[in-house]
């Protein structure tokens, strides 16, 4: 008999890829559609220029290994054993954990890898996981494409793999906590002094949300959420424990 972590890797690959063969269908039906429509027809609701997919090719994982190398990125970061940035070999064995689900986001017109959204620590019996975001491609960030990834995988999380608690943590003093809130995650509480940055110790910032929260974004979600962006400049990145 497989195990419930199995068959929960099993449930959100097959998840992703049914959200992401939707979403290409419904792009493709959009722009057909978009041709012999009035200039400023409204966008079919739900369409979003965003697609996860699991890492695949060894380019994949150097270049998400490289991102998350970064000291930009790996400050905000634990992956637990004394690990704040991880090799390709290392996000290998871990993509294969049957607790973590690693997918890179692309946009729908290129599969270049953007940025990486995760779940890990999924706990099928309590129904729980710990979601982290990373922006890789500095050209994308501030432009809300991760913040749109999360809310993807939120989806995923709580709808096809039945999650009822989702939780979060940021360092204090970053702007990844705006990203949180705006995620309907709500602050929880903190723990203190537990995060070295150059030798400075900072406190975490705790975040969860319950399943009856989330609500995913819509394209004049989408469109509102880049044009705050543009003009406060906030970076969407979600760091947290991120154990192989």
């Amino acid at each position: 008999m497989a195990s419930r972590g199995a068959a929960a890797a099993r449930g959100l690959s097959g998840a992703l890829g049914r959200r992401c063969a939707s979403a290409r269908a419904a792009c493709g039906h959009a722009a057909r559609g978009h041709e012999a429509a009035e200039p400023h027809a409204p966008v079919e609701p739900g369409v979003l220029d965003m697609i996860l997919r699991p890492l695949e090719s060894a380019s994949d994982f150097e270049l998400t290994a490289a991102w998350l190398q970064l000291k930009e990125n790996s400050q905000w970061l634990d992956f637990g054993g004394n690990r704040q940035a991880v090799t390709p070999a290392l996000l290998k064995i871990m993509v294969q954990r049957q607790t973590n689900f690693i997918r890179v986001y692309t946009s729908y017109e290129d599969d270049a890898p953007l940025g990486i959204v995760a779940l890990n620590n999924v706990d099928r019996n309590m129904r729980t996981g710990t979601l982290w975001v990373v922006a890789g491609d500095k050209s994308f960030r501030c432009r809300g494409w991760a913040h749109v990834a999360a809310s993807h995988l939120l989806t995923v999380a709580f709808q096809e793999l039945g999650l009822h608690s989702v939780n979060t943590w940021t360092v204090e003093h970053n702007a990844s906590r705006r990203g949180a809130e705006r995620l309907g995650f709500r602050f929880i509480g903190r723990q203190r002094q537990c995060h070295l940055i150059d030798g400075q110790p900072y406190d975490r910032l705790l975040f969860d949300l319950l399943a009856s929260e989330h609500r995913e974004l819509d394209p004049a979600g989408l469109a509102a959420l880049r044009a705050r962006a543009g003009a406060t400049g906030a970076i969407a990145q979600l760091p947290a424990h991120a154990a192989p």
